[in-house]
């Protein structure tokens, strides 16, 4: 059964469109990167599919269904910059938030849901820290916890919003060991994405977007020089000499 099938949906502000009309089935057990100049409605997208934000039409079916009720297959890694830091809750909380869909929102999580948690901490580099407040972690392990709590909902598709934005080097090796960890297990993992770089590296296919769909498909057949260019335009530098794609937009 198909994870994530999107059909015409459209998403606007204030009566400004910022997504016309996507449409896409993802295959089982792929990486997948969505990519795009700022702006493009990647983020959108994504909590869209989720209900986070309403659509203005469209339809989105999560192996075969709507979302309410495969909720408990989908897991969800927002932007860092999105959440409250402040909060005062440790690391280990954190990841246990990942439990209540299966123990349910007026149940306290049990030993095996805690020993789970520890587990996925542990994944992520991070059991060491899981009485940690979470204020008091850096950007990479705050990340690095809330990967560890998207595993703790041992869902069957990921939907993770920039992942390496901002983290240092170590974390994004183990982001990506982590993605890898995945895959094996035939789930499913949707990146927003805008290292142009590392596409090629990281995923198995490609969503190539800007308000619309440019394409869609294998990284080896879709993310090439003419869907680039249709994707970000002018604002994509191509330096032969070294072979290096650059993203203008993150500049901006």
């Amino acid at each position: 059964m198909i994870p994530v099938a999107v059909n015409n949906l459209t998403v606007a502000y204030h009566r400004k469109p910022v997504l016309q009309e996507v449409g896409f089935e993802v295959p089982e057990g792929k990486l997948i990167g969505i990519i795009g100049p700022n702006g493009a409605g990647k983020s959108t997208l994504i909590k869209a599919v989720l209900g986070l934000i309403p659509s203005a039409s469209g339809e989105v079916e999560i192996y075969g269904d709507s979302y309410k009720k495969q909720r408990k297959r989908v897991g969800y890694v927002p932007q860092r910059g999105s959440v409250d830091w402040d909060f005062p809750t440790n690391a280990l909380d954190v990841v246990l938030m990942g439990r209540y869909g299966h123990v349910g929102w007026m149940k306290r999580p049990g030993k095996k849901d805690i020993a789970f948690a520890k587990e996925c901490l542990n994944k992520v580099g991070m059991l060491d820290f899981a009485d940690r407040q979470i204020s008091q972690l850096s950007g990479g392990q705050q990340q690095r916890v809330f990967l560890a709590r998207a595993l703790a909902q041992d869902a069957d598709v990921y939907f993770m919003d920039e992942p390496f934005v901002g983290v240092d080097a170590a974390t994004e090796k183990a982001i990506i060991s982590l993605l890898n960890e995945l895959k094996a297990r035939k789930k499913t993992v949707l990146v927003v994405h805008h290292d142009l770089q590392t596409v090629e590296e990281y995923f198995d296919w490609v969503l190539l977007l800007n308000l619309r769909k440019i394409a869609f498909g294998p990284t080896g057949e879709v993310f090439n020089m003419e869907n680039l260019q249709k994707t970000y335009g002018g604002r994509l530098t191509f330096l032969q000499d070294q072979q290096v794609l650059v993203d203008e937009t993150k500049q901006e």
